[in-house]
């Protein structure tokens, strides 16, 4: 059986920034331990599968190790290859989730705009558990649905952490969001996810429905400026929107070709 496969580079308008993800657009759905074994090949963060359904498309995505409740790159690279390779008419696309709903991505000129649901986060006490993994230990953490949230003072703090990613598996939760004030954005971050087959992941969507509702309530202000301080860094605009968030970047394919499986 032959597959199509598209790589895309999320969060930025320059090949080899932002997020890689594999997209591989499917006429029925495969079992899932086809899927999970052709992530694990692509090695890369998340590998989306998409099955058109209902004027739209039904969406799934998996790191090489595990499938997840919710990816921002990969849905954004889904959403370039849609409108980009398969001829997708319209202002923007439904993808529906089996573990997240409706995501709508609409097209605004170069950029996609996410349209995900917001994270419900709670401070929790700062314990020294928090502190293991990392060089440093944040001054305030709170638990969202699927990941810890660790606050910092500076920008300096984020690009200085030196995470241990085995030590950072200890934590019950599927990433530690790492974040500061920035000193050219609103604000900026890491994530690491060894727990899930990432250790640190370049440009996280998903992350960002639990940072922009904090940092709204910090800055007083629904729309924020983000830069992700990975390797390969990605930048991001966040407009929060009642319970849901919207999440705007830009994408530039890197590689069309098809699999043998």
């Amino acid at each position: 059986m032959k597959i199509s496969i598209f790589q895309v580079d999320a969060f930025s308008n320059q090949l080899f920034k932002g997020n890689p993800a594999a997209v591989c657009p499917l006429n029925e759905w495969l079992s899932d331990e086809l899927m999970q074994n052709i992530a694990q090949e692509n090695n890369l963060a998340e590998t989306a599968f998409i099955v058109p359904a209902n004027e739209g498309y039904e969406i799934r995505w998996f790191t090489p190790t595990v499938e997840v409740d919710l990816c921002g790159h990969a849905t954004l690279a889904s959403a370039h290859v849609v409108f980009h390779e398969l001829g997708y008419k319209g202002d923007f696309v439904n993808f529906h989730s089996p573990r997240s709903g409706l995501l709508t991505v609409t097209k605004r000129g170069a950029e996609f705009v996410l349209d995900f649901p917001s994270d419900t986060i709670s401070q929790i006490d700062v314990e020294p558990i928090h502190s293991s993994g990392l060089s440093k230990a944040p001054r305030a953490v709170y638990k969202g649905k699927t990941d810890y949230l660790f606050v910092y003072d500076a920008e300096a703090d984020i690009r200085a952490l030196q995470p241990d990613f085995e030590a950072l598996k200890i934590h019950p939760v599927r990433g530690i969001i790492v974040t500061a004030p920035g000193e050219k954005v609103d604000f900026v971050s890491r994530f690491f996810g060894p727990a899930c087959g990432v250790n640190e992941d370049p440009v996280t969507g998903s992350a960002h429905t639990t940072l922009t509702p904090y940092w709204s309530s910090i800055l007083g202000k629904t729309t924020l400026s983000a830069l992700q301080l990975s390797q390969r860094s990605g930048s991001l605009t966040c407009t929060l929107k009642g319970d849901r968030v919207e999440i705007a970047g830009e994408s530039v394919l890197y590689l069309r070709g098809e699999i043998n499986v």
